[in-house]
């Protein structure tokens, strides 16, 4: 066996391991089973019809500052995400999770309630995150949800008025 083939045959092995692996993450989200119905979700929503397009999308406005943030539409399939409000910090990175609610599929004028309010002027991100299956919010275990088509986290920005 020569050198160059000593190793070409790992870098292969390392290559099919990777695309099992991007295979597996993308599959999985079909496969999460939730127990909780929908009527349990505490956020006030209007139900959208199915999307034929399976990526997670997701629409924000600037709104006025308070201890709600209302999500013009969250586009994803059924088991559904997390929907977490986030502050924006001066840098641009994501902060502190202001508050997070269950849309169980495709939803508009989604409201949030939120653990402290918005302050006016200031710039507020709209972030999905995967459920895990245990039905409880938490970040380090829900994972961020990805856009299937463009593979980007979905994350919206808007800006609190007064």
């Amino acid at each position: 066996m020569t050198v160059r083939t000593a190793h070409a045959i790992p870098f292969l092995i390392g290559l099919a391991l990777g695309a099992l692996a991007a295979s597996a993450w993308f599959l999985g989200e079909t496969v999460f089973i939730t127990t909780e119905p929908a009527s349990e979700t505490t956020a006030s929503s209007t139900p959208l019809a199915t999307p034929a397009d399976k990526s997670g999308t997701l629409a924000v406005s600037n709104q006025p500052a308070g201890m709600t943030v209302v999500v013009d539409t969250v586009t994803v399939p059924p088991p559904g995400v997390w929907v977490a409000v986030r502050d924006v910090n001066t840098d641009g990175t994501l902060g502190n999770i202001l508050g997070a609610a269950r849309a169980h599929g495709p939803v508009a004028n989604f409201s949030i309630p939120l653990l402290r309010a918005t302050v006016p002027g200031t710039q507020y991100a709209v972030i999905l995150y995967r459920e895990n299956g245990d039905g409880v919010f938490d970040p380090p275990e829900d994972s961020v949800y990805v856009d299937f088509d463009s593979g980007s986290r979905v994350v919206q920005y808007f800006t609190t008025t007064q």
